[in-house]
């Protein structure tokens, strides 16, 4: 391009220039010319001469044809947006051949068409007018637009015709056409208060083309005086790009009424261009004009501003005035800024003075607004060098450091010396190449590292870190362990490293009882020339796991049996022994916890779970605890999670008195208390109870004869009885089958009248020990199912029903222990039980072997209970069953079933109140099936 420069300044004699015209809106590949025709050139010679368009001269919207020379165009054209109201439009072209060079100059005009209409900004234009405006009084109208320009442009202003005003055409220094309504008959508001015309203007095109608006006269009641302007024409020079905001003139309009009427009020003509608006603004109240838009002197170098002044009085007549902006050049070509060579990187170590770029500077302008000032912005480590004319370098001007600042953006400003002064910057990158002179950084001096003992061998336990500030080779980083021994070992036989991401992995399961803790150091080495290295402490920390379970150290026994002795006469709270463990663990899975899990059914004995401190919870008695020998299974549990557990086993001896030489708590507690002779307690106890039985006996005995009505129950009871002392048979033949016989037509037996007790007892057991049985045992007792046993679940009456039924299908022997009695009132269990004989071993057994009252055991010797009046239905059971009325399953193990008889409530609870028995018509649990509990 240089090249073509230096031609074309060379060949100015050689150089012509050719003009055509083309009308605007022109279609694409309209014919403008032939310039090789019209120059002369030979058609033949073009492509070989390279007859070609400079590039810099091109235009989007003419093209021409290098082969034949035809100018065409190539876009339609339109001239109003291309050259708004220029009167006249040109566009140029330059064109050469080579061998010889010639350079041809073309100049096509726009021709304009007529292809706009004039048109008012609104279509309403509302003109306000005293009625005391006198004739002669203009009134400024609207101006309309028309971007065509030349004759197209617009010409006249045209009114529909009236009798009070007609229209007086004016022309502005810049050729523009504006109107002005002049009154030319009075007004008068009360005959016509307003009037409407069409206003319409005229643009001199053939045909020509008009645009309208409607045109409204609101005439208002006068105001006597009008505003007046210093002067009817303000002269201002601005600068151009003045900035929004600025003051162009402050305007002033005096008016002598007083009030609203003296209050003056601006804004601008109506007939002022839309562009002048854009520009400029004015201030309502103050008259102030200032700068609104850009104003380029390139593009308007004069602007009229026509501003009108109206007080706020009824009636207000505008005054008016003309504000003549003349737009002064200013410095608005900033400098430009051109970089030659740029170096991207510089190392670290580069010295001082190292050439980093080089540029140029130069400023369109002229005279102080084309001097530049160049420097560089900023605190960078870089300066500028002047070489010749307006070229400068970019050299280094001190250390560079990578790790501190990796890259430098470099900001060149290029300033002028006009008024206002005019800059520009340019910017590059340089970027600073890395050298080797930092070493690995652990993210921390010392590593703690928590490692659960029992871990699995070659698991990951931690990742050490380390960074570098280098970067490529210089910053890669690996890890090692330095050489260290652990309890004589090498430290590389306990842990390893991953050497590229410092991962530590465990080489053995640890064990926190042989190994709490150790310590070594990791190494962290670049890879750069020279390598740099630094190190780390790891202290790896075994957590304890609960891996041991607690071990009883004492007391000691043989085969894990720990043997302790146990007065009599101990009282609540006797320290039987003390269980001393230990676990191996630390912490919560090395605290204990102390509990008896078995052998402490009957609440004998109770222990401290804290410090495994076993005693005595109450008394022994000689009743409840008969056993001369406890085993106790006490287990000692840790916390750990999950916890672990063991087990000891403590027998417990009941002596009289303990021997000699023991010491301490067990052997001192209760030795000033004397001991009754056992033997001595249970012969009186025997003797009681069998005196208060007999006296039952012959109490139920009276009663039975007395009652009528109860004759047969009382008497089955008391042949049961019988059964208990062996004073005859319970079958059918003795008494109470004889009178069960007779009674078996004044009352029918039914279920809910039969109560049977749940376990084979002694019926002695009602006489004995009264005073030591509440009420929560019979309300246990109370829980027995009302239903037969033996047969499933009995519907319809149970055993009566399903009596009636196999007596049909099985025949006798099915009731080989059936009474008639049993057969008239159905069959009950005992029809299938096999007849019961007492034995004299039977007989002669102590009842208390086998007898076994729940409740009774937490019963004081000294509780003495009152016999209850009972009221109400209560239910009844009979084994093995259960009833709607109750859900719990009784279980258990009987071998024989007793046939039911009843008794009337209130007679029982008297017999029993009588006998002073605690018995609230519940059933009492015997081991053997001999005797009746009834109830209503």
């Amino acid at each position: 391009m240089f090249v073509f420069l230096l031609l074309l300044c060379l060949a100015d004699e050689v150089v012509s220039q050719i003009r055509y015209s083309v009308p605007e809106e022109a279609e694409h590949g309209t014919f403008v010319g032939n310039i090789a025709e019209d120059l002369g050139l030979d058609l033949t010679k073009l492509s070989s001469r390279r007859f070609q368009v400079v590039p810099s001269s091109r235009t989007p919207y003419l093209e021409v044809n290098l082969e034949n020379g035809v100018l065409f165009v190539n876009e339609k054209i339109d001239r109003e947006r291309i050259c708004k109201q220029s009167a006249s439009c040109l566009l140029h072209l330059e064109v050469f051949l080579e061998n010889p060079l010639e350079l041809f100059r073309v100049e096509i005009e726009v021709v304009d068409i007529n292809d706009n209409p004039p048109s008012f900004p609104e279509t309403d234009i509302t003109v306000e007018i005293s009625e005391s405006a006198t004739p002669g009084t203009r009134f400024p109208l609207e101006s309309a637009f028309d971007p065509d320009v030349g004759s197209n442009a617009l010409r006249t202003y045209d009114i529909t015709s009236n009798n009070y005003f007609y229209l007086d055409v004016q022309t502005q220094t810049d050729g523009n056409k504006f109107s002005e309504l002049v009154l030319e008959k009075p007004l008068d508001r009360e005959q016509q208060a307003m009037h409407r015309y069409v206003l319409t203007a005229v643009d001199g095109g053939q045909p020509p083309r008009t645009g309208t608006a409607l045109l409204v006269v609101r005439v208002l009641d006068s105001n006597d005086n009008v505003p007046v302007f210093d002067q009817p024409v303000y002269s201002i020079n601005l600068a151009e790009n003045a900035p929004v905001g600025t003051l162009v003139i402050q305007l002033n309009a005096t008016d002598s009424d007083e009030g609203p009427n003296g209050e003056v009020i601006y804004s601008f003509s109506n007939h002022i261009s839309s562009r002048v608006k854009e520009l400029f603004d004015i201030d309502a109240r103050t008259g102030r004009i200032e700068v609104r838009g850009e104003v380029d002197f390139e593009e308007s170098s004069l602007y009229q501003i026509y501003v009108q002044a109206k007080d706020m009085g009824p009636n207000a007549v505008p005054a008016h005035c003309k504000v003549l902006v003349k737009v002064t050049d200013v410095n608005d070509n900033a400098p430009e800024i051109i970089f030659s060579t740029v170096t991207e990187s510089v190392s670290e170590n580069a010295a001082t003075g190292t050439v980093i770029a080089l540029l140029s500077v130069t400023d369109k302008d002229s005279e102080d607004n084309g001097q530049t000032h160049v420097e560089i912005l900023g605190d960078v480590p870089f300066k500028l060098k002047t070489s010749f004319r307006n070229y400068y370098t970019i050299v280094t001007d001190g250390p560079l450091n990578r790790e501190t600042v990796e890259a430098y953006t470099v900001t060149v400003v290029a300033r002028d010396k006009g008024i206002p002064s005019l800059a520009t910057s340019k910017s590059i990158k340089v970027h600073v190449s890395d050298e080797n002179d930092n070493a690995p950084t652990f993210t921390q001096p010392i590593y703690d590292v928590y490692v659960t003992e029992n871990n699995v061998p070659g698991a990951y336990i931690y990742a050490v870190s380390a960074v570098d500030p280098d970067v490529g080779q210089n910053a890669y980083i690996t890890y090692s362990i330095v050489e260290c021994e652990i309890q004589g070992m090498s430290v590389v036989t306990y842990v390893s490293i991953n050497s590229e991401n410092g991962y530590l992995y465990a080489l053995r399961s640890f064990d926190y009882e042989q190994l709490k803790d150790f310590s070594f150091m990791v190494q962290a080495r670049d890879s750069g020339s020279p390598e740099l290295w630094s190190n780390a402490t790891v202290n790896v920390i075994i957590v304890d796991q609960n891996d041991n379970a607690p071990s009883v150290i004492a007391p000691l026994g043989k085969n894990g049996t720990a043997r302790e002795p146990l007065p009599r006469s101990a009282e609540p709270g006797y320290l039987v022994t003390r269980i001393v463990a230990m676990d191996a663990d630390d912490g919560e899975n090395a605290r204990l916890s102390y509990s008896i899990q078995r052998g402490n059914e009957n609440g004998m004995f109770r222990m401290d779970w804290r410090t495994g401190e076993l005693r005595t919870a109450r008394r022994v008695s000689v009743k409840r605890d008969p056993q001369q020998l406890y085993e106790l299974l006490i287990e000692v549990r840790d916390h750990g999670q999950p916890p672990m557990s063991c087990s000891a086993v403590v027998q417990v001896t009941l002596v009289d008195s303990l021997v000699e030489g023991h010491s301490g708590e067990r052997g001192t507690a209760k030795a000033k208390e004397a001991s009754l002779d056992l033997t001595l307690i249970l012969i009186i106890a025997l003797g009681s109870v069998s005196f208060i039985f007999l006296l039952a006996m012959i109490v139920l005995a009276v009663r039975c004869q007395k009652d009528k009505k109860l004759n047969i129950y009382s008497t089955c009871l008391a042949s049961d009885c019988c059964c208990l002392v062996g004073c005859g048979s319970c079958g059918s033949g003795g008494c109470c089958g004889r009178q069960a016989r007779a009674a078996r037509k004044k009352k029918k037996l039914s279920k809910s009248d039969i109560m049977l007790t749940k376990h084979q007892r002694e019926l002695s057991y009602l006489v004995d020990r009264p005073r030591r049985v509440n009420s929560s045992a019979f309300q246990e007792a109370d829980i027995v199912s009302s239903k037969d046993s033996g047969h499933g679940d009995s519907e319809q009456g149970d055993s009566d029903h399903d009596a009636m039924h196999r007596g049909h299908s099985s025949g006798a022997d099915l009731f080989s222990n059936c009474t008639e009695e049993c057969k008239a009132l159905g069959h009950s269990d005992r029809c299938w039980m096999p007849s019961f004989v007492p034995t004299e071993a039977r007989q002669g057994a102590d009842y208390r072997s086998n007898l076994h009252v729940p409740g009774m055991d937490s019963v004081p010797d000294s509780e003495v209970f009152e016999c209850e009046t009972l009221a109400g239905d209560q239910s009844f059971s009979t084994f093995g069953k259960e009833t709607p009325h109750q859900p719990n399953q009784i279980h258990q193990h009987h071998q024989h079933h007793l046939n039911a008889s009843t008794l009337e409530r209130k007679e029982f609870d008297a017999l029993l109140c009588n006998s002073r028995m605690p018995y609230k018509a519940a059933c009492l649990e015997l081991q053997k099936p001999l005797c009746l509990v009834v109830g209503n």
